[in-house]
């Protein structure tokens, strides 16, 4: 069954604002792309913004979902896991078109009283709760902490996979997430 009206909006706009960045696209290149008419197109996201709150959190539902898989891959043990969504960084970053973090992307070209920087922050916060978590279960002695740590360290990873154009930085932020986690849980395992 072809997809609806809305889904190939936004898929053709996923594909594009991850190309090129929301600010960087155009409504007229999206109607063009999808096939719809500009009256449906607003129809469905009246505002471009809203267009790209959706693609945002299609965003989210796919990175947050290959975050949680690398982890549980990686084992049962807590500590494993933090070091293992790392994983998914280091997928990301040889994908071929890798344009590193759409968060942080769209977090850079938008202002930060707009609902699409809200959403970037909201995005993040929510991973770090996560990690935070994990971080409390694998023993951490200040969890909060190690959540920054980690989180950061992921961000880095993103963005230097993009701006060094050297996928090796996951690599090398994946061992070093490794070391912050030994030290934050007592040793190594």
């Amino acid at each position: 069954m072809a997809p609806g009206a809305r889904e190939r909006i936004l898929d053709t706009a996923f594909g594009l604002f991850y190309a090129h960045g929301p600010r960087g696209v155009g409504v007229d290149t999206i109607v063009a792309e999808s096939g719809v008419a500009k009256a449906t197109l607003y129809k469905h996201f009246p505002r471009k913004d809203d267009l790209v709150l959706a693609y945002l959190d299609r965003v989210d539902q796919v990175w947050f979902g290959q975050l949680r898989a690398a982890a549980r891959t990686a084992g049962e043990d807590p500590r494993d896991q933090l070091v293992g969504l790392f994983d998914a960084v280091v997928r990301a970053c040889r994908r071929e078109g890798y344009h590193g973090c759409a968060f942080i992307n769209a977090a850079a070209e938008t202002d930060t009283a707009t609902d699409v920087h809200a959403r970037t922050v909201e995005h993040k916060a929510v991973v770090r709760a996560w990690v935070a978590d994990l971080a409390r279960r694998a023993g951490a002695a200040d969890p909060q902490l190690l959540a920054r740590q980690l989180t950061l360290l992921l961000d880095g990873a993103l963005t230097a996979g993009v701006l060094d154009a050297d996928p090796a930085a996951a690599d090398g932020a994946r061992r070093a997430a490794r070391t912050l986690v030994a030290e934050a849980t007592g040793g190594t395992w």
